[in-house]
Protein backbone atom coordinates (compact mmCIF):
# COMPACT_ATOMS: atom_id res chain seq x y z
CA UNK A 1 0.00 0.00 0.00
CA UNK A 2 0.92 3.48 -0.26
CA UNK A 3 2.14 5.38 2.96
CA UNK A 4 2.43 9.16 3.52
CA UNK A 5 6.37 9.07 3.52
CA UNK A 6 6.94 6.49 0.70
CA UNK A 7 9.81 8.10 -1.26
CA UNK A 8 11.66 10.49 1.64
CA UNK A 9 15.05 9.84 3.05
CA UNK A 10 15.83 10.60 6.55
CA UNK A 11 19.41 11.06 7.63
CA UNK A 12 19.39 10.83 11.56
CA UNK A 13 22.51 11.72 12.81
CA UNK A 14 21.06 12.15 16.36
CA UNK A 15 22.46 10.22 19.10
CA UNK A 16 20.62 8.93 22.57
CA UNK A 17 16.46 9.15 22.43
CA UNK A 18 14.51 12.49 21.66
CA UNK A 19 16.43 13.45 18.24
CA UNK A 20 15.68 9.51 16.66
CA UNK A 21 12.44 9.14 18.25
CA UNK A 22 11.01 11.78 15.06
CA UNK A 23 12.63 10.02 12.80
CA UNK A 24 11.22 6.66 14.52
CA UNK A 25 7.89 8.00 13.71
CA UNK A 26 8.77 8.98 10.13
CA UNK A 27 9.65 5.37 9.36
CA UNK A 28 6.61 3.62 10.66
CA UNK A 29 5.12 6.32 7.88
CA UNK A 30 6.97 4.64 5.40
CA UNK A 31 10.14 7.23 5.43
CA UNK A 32 13.60 5.37 4.67
CA UNK A 33 15.62 6.22 7.28
CA UNK A 34 19.39 6.00 7.62
CA UNK A 35 20.50 5.67 10.96
CA UNK A 36 24.63 7.75 10.99
CA UNK A 37 27.04 6.01 14.04
CA UNK A 38 30.01 6.51 14.41
CA UNK A 39 32.14 2.93 13.97
CA UNK A 40 31.84 2.65 17.82
CA UNK A 41 28.26 2.63 18.06
CA UNK A 42 25.94 5.29 19.15
CA UNK A 43 26.02 5.64 22.90
CA UNK A 44 22.72 4.62 23.45
CA UNK A 45 23.31 1.42 22.74
CA UNK A 46 24.96 0.93 26.21
CA UNK A 47 22.56 1.31 28.96
CA UNK A 48 23.08 3.84 31.81
CA UNK A 49 21.78 3.35 35.50
CA UNK A 50 18.39 3.69 35.99
CA UNK A 51 18.05 0.82 33.18
CA UNK A 52 16.77 -2.78 34.52
CA UNK A 53 19.20 -5.35 33.38
CA UNK A 54 18.37 -7.64 30.47
CA UNK A 55 19.91 -9.44 27.35
CA UNK A 56 17.83 -7.62 24.72
CA UNK A 57 18.84 -4.04 24.13
CA UNK A 58 15.41 -2.83 24.76
CA UNK A 59 15.95 1.15 24.33
CA UNK A 60 18.23 0.62 21.00
CA UNK A 61 14.62 -1.33 20.37
CA UNK A 62 12.10 0.80 20.81
CA UNK A 63 13.74 4.03 19.99
CA UNK A 64 15.93 3.33 16.54
CA UNK A 65 13.59 0.29 15.01
CA UNK A 66 12.76 -0.01 11.09
CA UNK A 67 15.69 1.74 10.05
CA UNK A 68 18.86 1.13 8.35
CA UNK A 69 22.44 1.29 9.73
CA UNK A 70 25.12 3.40 8.54
CA UNK A 71 28.57 3.84 10.33
CA UNK A 72 30.78 6.81 9.43
CA UNK A 73 33.72 8.49 11.74
CA UNK A 74 32.80 12.49 10.53
CA UNK A 75 35.85 12.89 12.43
CA UNK A 76 37.74 12.44 9.01
CA UNK A 77 37.27 14.60 5.81
CA UNK A 78 36.27 11.47 3.82
CA UNK A 79 33.73 10.81 6.40
CA UNK A 80 32.31 14.15 6.12
CA UNK A 81 32.27 13.70 2.15
CA UNK A 82 30.54 10.22 2.32
CA UNK A 83 28.08 12.32 4.56
CA UNK A 84 27.45 14.71 2.41
CA UNK A 85 27.22 13.01 -0.67
CA UNK A 86 24.23 11.33 1.26
CA UNK A 87 22.65 14.58 2.59
CA UNK A 88 22.82 16.11 -1.44
CA UNK A 89 19.95 13.30 -1.93
CA UNK A 90 17.96 13.19 1.40
CA UNK A 91 14.87 15.06 2.47
CA UNK A 92 15.63 15.69 6.18
CA UNK A 93 18.69 15.74 8.32
CA UNK A 94 18.22 15.28 11.98
CA UNK A 95 20.62 16.04 14.68
CA UNK A 96 20.90 16.92 18.11
CA UNK A 97 24.84 16.96 17.86
CA UNK A 98 26.10 19.77 20.44
CA UNK A 99 26.62 23.32 18.30
CA UNK A 100 30.35 23.60 18.29
CA UNK A 101 30.19 19.59 17.10
CA UNK A 102 28.75 20.86 14.27
CA UNK A 103 31.01 23.67 13.32
CA UNK A 104 33.77 20.67 13.83
CA UNK A 105 31.80 18.05 11.97
CA UNK A 106 30.46 20.10 9.23
CA UNK A 107 26.88 19.42 9.63
CA UNK A 108 25.79 22.91 10.60
CA UNK A 109 22.46 24.01 8.33
CA UNK A 110 24.36 26.36 6.32
CA UNK A 111 27.00 23.58 5.77
CA UNK A 112 24.43 21.08 4.21
CA UNK A 113 21.78 23.81 3.31
CA UNK A 114 24.46 24.43 0.06
CA UNK A 115 24.53 20.70 -1.02
CA UNK A 116 20.59 20.67 -1.17
CA UNK A 117 18.37 23.18 -1.49
CA UNK A 118 15.35 21.19 -0.61
CA UNK A 119 16.74 19.36 2.16
CA UNK A 120 15.02 19.71 5.80
CA UNK A 121 17.12 20.58 8.90
CA UNK A 122 15.99 19.42 11.81
CA UNK A 123 17.78 20.63 15.06
CA UNK A 124 17.50 19.49 18.50
CA UNK A 125 19.34 21.47 21.68
CA UNK A 126 18.89 21.51 24.93
CA UNK A 127 18.21 25.11 25.85
CA UNK A 128 17.84 26.26 22.53
CA UNK A 129 19.86 27.60 19.01
CA UNK A 130 20.31 31.07 20.68
CA UNK A 131 21.56 32.92 23.90
CA UNK A 132 24.24 32.30 26.44
CA UNK A 133 23.43 28.65 27.18
CA UNK A 134 22.54 27.96 23.43
CA UNK A 135 25.85 25.39 23.45
CA UNK A 136 25.17 24.05 27.33
CA UNK A 137 24.52 20.21 27.22
CA UNK A 138 21.63 18.95 28.76
CA UNK A 139 19.31 15.71 29.45
CA UNK A 140 15.73 15.83 29.26
CA UNK A 141 16.11 14.88 33.28
CA UNK A 142 18.47 18.45 33.28
CA UNK A 143 17.15 21.01 30.92
CA UNK A 144 13.40 19.62 30.67
CA UNK A 145 12.55 17.99 33.67
CA UNK A 146 14.70 20.11 36.27
CA UNK A 147 14.78 23.63 34.94
CA UNK A 148 11.09 23.92 34.01
CA UNK A 149 9.86 23.41 37.33
CA UNK A 150 8.08 20.09 36.79
CA UNK A 151 10.42 18.37 39.31
CA UNK A 152 10.07 20.67 41.98
CA UNK A 153 5.97 20.73 41.71
CA UNK A 154 5.13 17.06 41.33
CA UNK A 155 6.68 15.86 44.29
CA UNK A 156 3.90 14.58 46.45
CA UNK A 157 4.08 16.80 49.28
CA UNK A 158 5.94 19.49 50.29
CA UNK A 159 8.37 17.79 52.95
CA UNK A 160 9.47 15.40 49.93
CA UNK A 161 12.37 15.95 47.97
CA UNK A 162 12.42 16.75 44.41
CA UNK A 163 10.43 14.02 41.83
CA UNK A 164 13.33 11.93 40.06
CA UNK A 165 12.77 11.48 36.63
CA UNK A 166 12.38 8.45 34.79
CA UNK A 167 14.95 7.39 31.89
CA UNK A 168 13.73 9.20 28.45
CA UNK A 169 11.04 10.65 29.46
CA UNK A 170 10.80 13.52 28.54
CA UNK A 171 12.55 12.32 25.30
CA UNK A 172 9.49 10.45 23.87
CA UNK A 173 7.26 13.48 23.43
CA UNK A 174 10.35 16.39 22.74
CA UNK A 175 10.60 13.71 19.73
CA UNK A 176 7.25 13.99 18.61
CA UNK A 177 7.44 17.78 18.70
CA UNK A 178 10.37 17.60 16.49
CA UNK A 179 8.30 15.24 13.99
CA UNK A 180 5.57 17.89 14.02
CA UNK A 181 7.97 20.39 12.85
CA UNK A 182 9.49 18.09 10.62
CA UNK A 183 6.21 17.30 8.80
CA UNK A 184 5.16 21.21 8.78
CA UNK A 185 8.24 21.61 6.73
CA UNK A 186 7.59 19.21 4.42
CA UNK A 187 4.37 20.63 3.98
CA UNK A 188 6.25 24.09 3.62
CA UNK A 189 8.46 22.81 0.80
CA UNK A 190 5.24 21.04 -0.83
CA UNK A 191 3.96 25.27 -1.47
CA UNK A 192 7.69 26.57 -2.11
CA UNK A 193 9.44 23.98 -3.55
CA UNK A 194 12.44 24.83 -1.05
CA UNK A 195 13.36 23.49 2.37
CA UNK A 196 14.73 24.82 5.36
CA UNK A 197 15.76 24.37 8.96
CA UNK A 198 13.65 23.45 11.54
CA UNK A 199 14.07 23.29 15.32
CA UNK A 200 13.05 22.48 19.11
CA UNK A 201 14.64 22.06 22.53
CA UNK A 202 14.15 20.59 25.36
CA UNK A 203 14.02 23.25 27.88
CA UNK A 204 11.04 24.80 25.16
CA UNK A 205 9.18 21.33 25.53
CA UNK A 206 9.49 21.57 29.26
CA UNK A 207 7.85 24.70 29.63
CA UNK A 208 5.40 23.31 27.25
CA UNK A 209 4.56 20.65 29.80
CA UNK A 210 4.57 22.57 32.31
CA UNK A 211 2.80 25.54 30.52
CA UNK A 212 -0.58 26.76 32.29
CA UNK A 213 1.90 27.03 36.01
CA UNK A 214 4.49 28.87 34.08
CA UNK A 215 1.61 30.96 32.94
CA UNK A 216 -0.08 31.38 36.02
CA UNK A 217 3.37 32.42 37.36
CA UNK A 218 3.67 35.08 34.94
CA UNK A 219 0.50 36.61 35.27
CA UNK A 220 1.88 36.80 39.10
CA UNK A 221 -0.44 33.61 40.30
CA UNK A 222 1.55 31.91 43.19
CA UNK A 223 1.29 27.92 43.09
CA UNK A 224 2.41 26.11 45.80
CA UNK A 225 3.78 22.57 45.83
CA UNK A 226 0.58 20.22 46.61
CA UNK A 227 -0.08 19.20 49.89
CA UNK A 228 -0.10 15.28 50.96
CA UNK A 229 -2.52 12.96 49.56
CA UNK A 230 -4.11 13.23 53.12
CA UNK A 231 -4.93 16.66 52.78
CA UNK A 232 -5.57 16.89 49.00
CA UNK A 233 -8.19 19.79 48.19
CA UNK A 234 -10.20 17.87 46.85
CA UNK A 235 -11.09 14.53 48.19
CA UNK A 236 -13.33 13.13 44.61
CA UNK A 237 -9.64 14.10 43.13
CA UNK A 238 -7.37 11.60 44.63
CA UNK A 239 -5.66 8.44 44.86
CA UNK A 240 -7.19 5.47 47.21
CA UNK A 241 -5.62 2.47 48.19
CA UNK A 242 -7.72 -1.17 47.93
CA UNK A 243 -7.67 -3.96 50.47
CA UNK A 244 -5.53 -5.79 48.03
CA UNK A 245 -2.69 -3.08 47.89
CA UNK A 246 -3.40 -1.53 44.49
CA UNK A 247 -4.38 2.10 44.06
CA UNK A 248 -6.12 4.02 42.02
CA UNK A 249 -7.20 7.12 40.95
CA UNK A 250 -10.69 8.93 41.03
CA UNK A 251 -11.70 11.90 39.70
CA UNK A 252 -14.61 13.54 40.15
CA UNK A 253 -15.95 16.50 38.24
CA UNK A 254 -18.30 19.56 40.19
CA UNK A 255 -21.23 18.18 38.96
CA UNK A 256 -23.35 17.17 42.18
CA UNK A 257 -25.18 14.20 39.57
CA UNK A 258 -21.61 12.84 39.77
CA UNK A 259 -21.43 12.54 43.36
CA UNK A 260 -25.00 11.10 43.82
CA UNK A 261 -23.99 8.19 41.74
CA UNK A 262 -20.67 7.34 43.38
CA UNK A 263 -21.96 7.91 46.69
CA UNK A 264 -24.32 5.35 46.36
CA UNK A 265 -22.75 2.86 44.38
CA UNK A 266 -20.09 2.97 47.12
CA UNK A 267 -22.49 2.00 49.53
CA UNK A 268 -22.22 5.22 51.11
CA UNK A 269 -25.78 7.55 50.52
CA UNK A 270 -25.58 8.63 54.08
CA UNK A 271 -22.55 11.08 52.98
CA UNK A 272 -25.67 12.70 50.26
CA UNK A 273 -27.16 13.98 53.97
CA UNK A 274 -24.13 14.96 56.24
CA UNK A 275 -24.16 18.38 56.22
CA UNK A 276 -20.03 17.97 55.65
CA UNK A 277 -20.41 16.96 52.14
CA UNK A 278 -23.71 18.08 51.04
CA UNK A 279 -22.47 20.88 48.67
CA UNK A 280 -19.23 21.26 46.57
CA UNK A 281 -18.13 24.09 48.89
CA UNK A 282 -18.77 21.77 51.97
CA UNK A 283 -17.43 18.86 50.44
CA UNK A 284 -13.82 21.09 49.49
CA UNK A 285 -14.04 22.67 53.07
CA UNK A 286 -14.01 19.07 54.96
CA UNK A 287 -12.05 17.09 52.30
CA UNK A 288 -9.63 16.06 54.87
CA UNK A 289 -12.62 13.97 56.67
CA UNK A 290 -13.79 12.68 53.35
CA UNK A 291 -10.42 11.55 52.51
CA UNK A 292 -10.55 9.43 55.71
CA UNK A 293 -13.97 7.81 55.14
CA UNK A 294 -12.92 6.93 51.57
CA UNK A 295 -9.67 5.49 53.01
CA UNK A 296 -11.62 2.98 55.08
CA UNK A 297 -14.46 2.44 52.30
CA UNK A 298 -11.73 1.44 50.04
CA UNK A 299 -10.30 -0.64 52.40
CA UNK A 300 -12.60 -3.29 52.27
CA UNK A 301 -12.43 -4.61 48.89
CA UNK A 302 -10.33 -5.79 45.78
CA UNK A 303 -8.97 -3.45 42.79
CA UNK A 304 -10.89 -5.94 40.71
CA UNK A 305 -14.27 -5.69 42.92
CA UNK A 306 -14.38 -1.34 42.91
CA UNK A 307 -13.39 -1.66 39.26
CA UNK A 308 -16.78 -3.58 38.60
CA UNK A 309 -19.05 -1.15 41.23
CA UNK A 310 -17.30 2.04 39.90
CA UNK A 311 -18.19 1.12 36.23
CA UNK A 312 -21.62 1.37 37.22
CA UNK A 313 -21.48 4.94 38.52
CA UNK A 314 -20.05 6.98 35.31
CA UNK A 315 -17.38 8.68 37.30
CA UNK A 316 -13.99 8.87 35.94
CA UNK A 317 -11.47 6.89 37.83
CA UNK A 318 -8.26 4.85 37.07
CA UNK A 319 -6.23 2.29 37.88
CA UNK A 320 -2.52 3.48 38.72
CA UNK A 321 -0.74 0.40 37.07
CA UNK A 322 2.81 -1.09 37.09
CA UNK A 323 4.87 -2.36 34.66
CA UNK A 324 3.54 -5.74 35.62
CA UNK A 325 0.41 -5.00 34.10
CA UNK A 326 1.52 -3.55 30.63
CA UNK A 327 1.69 -7.17 28.94
CA UNK A 328 -1.45 -8.38 29.71
CA UNK A 329 -3.68 -4.84 29.09
CA UNK A 330 -5.82 -5.54 25.99
CA UNK A 331 -6.47 -2.61 25.52
CA UNK A 332 -3.04 -1.31 24.83
CA UNK A 333 -2.90 -3.98 21.97
CA UNK A 334 -6.28 -3.84 21.00
CA UNK A 335 -6.47 0.41 20.24
CA UNK A 336 -2.61 0.00 18.34
CA UNK A 337 -0.62 1.71 21.28
CA UNK A 338 1.21 -1.84 21.51
CA UNK A 339 2.22 -3.57 18.23
CA UNK A 340 3.63 -7.14 17.07
CA UNK A 341 7.65 -7.30 16.32
CA UNK A 342 8.00 -10.68 14.50
CA UNK A 343 12.11 -11.00 15.09
CA UNK A 344 13.09 -13.62 17.91
CA UNK A 345 16.11 -10.77 18.30
CA UNK A 346 13.79 -8.29 20.33
CA UNK A 347 13.51 -10.64 22.95
CA UNK A 348 9.70 -9.31 22.78
CA UNK A 349 6.59 -10.09 20.54
CA UNK A 350 5.30 -6.80 21.38
CA UNK A 351 6.43 -3.05 20.77
CA UNK A 352 5.56 0.51 21.70
CA UNK A 353 4.11 2.07 18.53
CA UNK A 354 4.16 5.37 18.07
CA UNK A 355 1.05 7.71 19.18
CA UNK A 356 -0.42 8.75 16.54
CA UNK A 357 -2.72 7.48 13.57
CA UNK A 358 -3.88 8.65 10.51
CA UNK A 359 -7.05 7.81 8.95
CA UNK A 360 -6.25 4.78 5.90
CA UNK A 361 -2.52 4.94 7.24
CA UNK A 362 -1.32 1.66 7.89
CA UNK A 363 1.89 2.01 9.42
CA UNK A 364 5.28 -0.02 8.51
CA UNK A 365 5.70 -3.38 10.62
CA UNK A 366 8.54 -2.59 12.79
CA UNK A 367 12.02 -4.78 12.64
CA UNK A 368 14.38 -4.75 14.81
CA UNK A 369 16.93 -1.45 14.85
CA UNK A 370 19.65 -2.29 13.01
CA UNK A 371 23.71 -2.98 14.03
CA UNK A 372 26.17 -0.74 14.31
CA UNK A 373 26.88 -0.43 9.77
CA UNK A 374 24.72 -3.23 9.09
CA UNK A 375 23.66 -1.39 5.84
CA UNK A 376 26.81 0.62 5.23
CA UNK A 377 27.37 -0.60 1.88
CA UNK A 378 24.14 -1.22 1.03
CA UNK A 379 23.69 2.38 1.07
CA UNK A 380 26.71 3.42 -0.17
CA UNK A 381 26.29 1.12 -3.10
CA UNK A 382 22.51 3.06 -4.09
CA UNK A 383 24.13 6.64 -3.39
CA UNK A 384 26.60 5.71 -6.20
CA UNK A 385 29.71 5.01 -4.69
CA UNK A 386 32.34 2.78 -6.81
CA UNK A 387 33.13 -0.59 -5.05
CA UNK A 388 36.43 0.15 -4.65
CA UNK A 389 35.72 3.10 -3.16
CA UNK A 390 33.82 2.06 -0.21
CA UNK A 391 36.89 -0.55 -0.09
CA UNK A 392 38.76 1.94 0.45
CA UNK A 393 36.95 3.42 2.75
CA UNK A 394 36.45 0.31 4.99
CA UNK A 395 40.11 -0.22 5.13
CA UNK A 396 40.91 3.07 6.48
CA UNK A 397 37.92 2.93 9.01
CA UNK A 398 36.46 5.82 7.43
CA UNK A 399 33.20 3.38 7.24
CA UNK A 400 32.63 0.48 9.05
CA UNK A 401 30.03 -2.42 7.93
CA UNK A 402 28.98 -5.14 10.39
CA UNK A 403 30.38 -8.73 9.68
CA UNK A 404 28.32 -11.01 8.33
Amino acid sequence: MSRLLDGIRVIDAANFIAGPVSTTVMADFGADVIKIEPPSGDVYRVRGVGYPPSPYNFPWIVDNRSKRGVAIDLRTRDGQSVLHRLVSSADVFVTNLPLDARHRLAVRYEDLALLNARLIYASLTAYGETGEEAGRPGFDSTALWARTGLMDLVRPSPDSAPARALPGMGDHPTGMSLFGAIMAALYQRERTGRGGMVSTSLLANGLWWNAIQVQGILCGARTQTRPPREEAVSALGNLYRCRDGRWFLLTITGAELHWDAFARCIGRADLLTDPRFATLPARRANARALVGILDDVFATKSWAEWRKILETSGVVFGVVATLDDIPNDEQMVKSGALVPIDDPRAGASLTVSSPITIEGQEKVPPTLAPAIGQHTVEVLRAAGFAEDEIERLLRAGVIAQEAS
